[in-house]
């Protein structure tokens, strides 16, 4: 966590950060992108091809509205098949623009979902530490996972797409037009020159910007989670002045890089627009002077009204794509300033296949060592124990001897430093983690928003309502299913309305409704009264004798509890 005295310093990082930054942004950022925008699938490569597809309904509609507007003096009749032209290429333009516009926004939640999936994975499997950066907090994380990837979208619903028609679809139009009148079509190409190059350099510009806003984004956001998170310190040291001193500089840090990026984005608009405009007014001149028959210079063509007319309304379609990617652009940039956190995640290791059990296996810890990090001081070194199939062993102890420490072990949320774990005949190493074949009751139990049902098919997912109800029985939750509505009673995310002895049960009902071969009790009774630990041991010595399983458990309980540990077969003091 970021120690609220180091604040100042994180600014200073903050303006460095970018040198690497770009540095990186060829050989890190762009091929992930790359990489990663394949999970798009077919929708990623149809979304150009439906912005294509529109060159043609366009070159129909001013089509028909030059015919039409040149048949109007025969009469109404005559213009008739040229207005249905119109209001036909004006449907298509519209249809064709929703296809576009879905097909990108599919792509973009494939992609997104494989991102924050990769992300998560990375994040819970590995930690956080990134290419020598040191290890990141948790609001950095959550930054990388949310705002990261959410900044794809665009990139990926909007730039992509744009950027292949932009390529073809404004050729493709002065084509068209070089059917009517060849001088038009080569103002409108010589055009094109300064239009790419007011691009390029408004793209550099706003590229760097852009990063800079999106790294101050992701500090604003992990200083706001881990101020939050130490709120409880905070408000003893009576440092509220200065987290909000801190948080104040961080909002005007963001702020004031938002506005340079907006600043770069309307320079780079007007200009855009500013030689589009010209390009269209030049075409617009010559086809007025040409049909005058006054320009000072001669021509190889005389236009008629229909000619001039179709290149005047075709024309403005020429820079449509071009200001389409324009206004896509900062979307890249976006995107590519996300990559450069997304792609310094870990890649995450292959799942590996479920461990089952058919019986309840053994537990042997030989020579076991845990140390959370080089240079610390072992949880456990050395540490030997053996569990019988079936057997219940109490782990007592005090608070931080290590109890949690070696539960963890099992489930793969604490590093085996040295020694081994053999589970039956099989090395823990080896299983990676035997979290599926585990039923577990934790100190602090999880809870939802949702029903009872929901919160108790937590570990069993598969689980009917007759086993759900029985079970909250069995624990003991009966008054919670009689009196608020059965296993349809609403939960919020703070368990609000059940008691801490009920939140107990809660946790003890799933871990008995999963037909798992191994139970981890983490401290069942911690924080409770007498009167609710003595209304528990019923509930735990069913539970650890096997009950709802065919062949019984094997079972480690953590406890500082003398009463909770007599329930065991083997007390085991550390």
């Amino acid at each position: 966590m970021i120690r609220i005295k180091d604040a100042p310093a994180l600014f200073l990082e903050h303006e460095c950060m970018p040198v690497s930054f770009t540095a990186d942004l060829d050989a890190v950022a762009r091929p992930w992108l790359k990489t990663i925008g394949l999970a798009g699938g077919r929708a990623r490569r149809t979304a150009p091809l439906w912005l294509l597809a529109d060159v043609p309904a366009a070159v129909a509609f001013a089509a028909g509205l030059a015919l039409s507007i040149d048949a109007l003096p025969r009469g109404l009749a005559a213009a008739a098949p040229w207005l249905v032209l119109i209001a036909l290429a004006g449907l298509a333009r519209g249809l064709l623009a929703r296809r576009a516009a879905e097909a990108g926004a599919k792509a973009a939640a494939g992609v997104k979902a494989r991102a924050r999936r990769e992300a998560v994975a990375a994040i819970l499997g590995h930690g956080v530490a990134l290419h020598g950066q040191g290890r990141r907090t948790g609001g950095e994380a959550l930054s990388a996972v949310v705002e990261g990837v959410e900044a794809l979208d665009g990139h990926i619903a909007r730039f992509m797409p744009a950027r292949l028609a932009s390529a073809l679809a404004p050729l493709l139009i002065i084509a068209a037009i070089a059917v009517a009148t060849p001088v038009a079509a080569a103002i409108l190409l010589l055009t094109l020159v300064p239009f790419g190059l007011v691009m390029a350099l408004a793209g550099g510009a706003a590229a760097e910007e852009s990063r800079r806003q999106f790294l101050a984004l992701e500090r604003l956001s992990s200083l706001f989670l881990d101020r939050v998170r130490a709120l409880p310190v905070v408000l003893a040291f009576q440092a509220e002045g200065a987290v909000t001193r801190d948080l104040s500089l961080a909002a005007e840090d963001l702020a004031r890089r938002t506005i340079r990026v907006l600043r770069v984005a309307f320079l780079s608009s007007g200009a855009l627009e500013f030689f589009a405009a010209l390009s269209v007014a030049l075409v617009a001149v010559y086809c007025g002077f040409n049909l005058l028959r006054l320009l000072p210079f001669p021509v190889p063509e005389q236009l008629d009204l229909k000619r001039a007319f179709f290149a005047l309304a075709l024309a403005p379609e020429v820079y449509a794509p071009l200001r389409r990617l324009a206004a896509a652009y900062h979307d890249r940039q976006a995107a590519e300033a996300a990559a450069q956190t997304l792609a310094a995640l870990p890649v995450p290791a292959a799942m590996p296949p479920a461990v089952t059990f058919d019986a309840p296996p053994a537990l042997r810890f030989q020579a076991v060592t845990v140390a959370y990090a080089a240079g610390e001081t072992p949880v456990f070194e050395g540490f030997d124990l053996d569990v019988a199939p079936g057997e219940v062993v109490a782990l007592l102890g005090p608070s931080g001897s290590g109890k949690t420490t070696l539960l963890n072990l099992l489930l793969g949320l604490a590093p085996l430093s040295g020694g081994e774990v053999l589970v039956g005949d099989r090395r823990l190493s080896h299983l990676g983690s035997i979290a599926a074949a585990v039923a577990w009751a934790g100190q602090s139990p999880l809870v939802l928003p949702g029903t009872l049902a929901d919160n108790l098919a937590l570990a069993w997912p598969g689980a009917t309502r007759n086993q759900l109800a029985r079970a909250a029985r069995i624990v003991g939750l009966a008054q919670v299913l009689d009196g608020r509505g059965g296993l349809d009673a609403r939960l919020d995310e703070r368990g609000a309305g059940l008691s801490g002895g009920e939140r107990r049960r809660l946790s003890l009902a799933r871990a008995m409704l999963k037909p798992a071969a191994i139970l981890l009790l983490d401290e069942p009774t911690a924080d409770l009264d007498a009167a609710s630990e003595l209304a528990l041991l019923p509930v735990i010595r069913r539970l650890s004798r096997g009950e709802g399983t065919a062949h019984g458990r094997t079972t480690l309980i953590a406890t500082h509890s003398e009463v909770v540990a007599a329930l065991a077969d083997r007390v085991v003091r550390l």
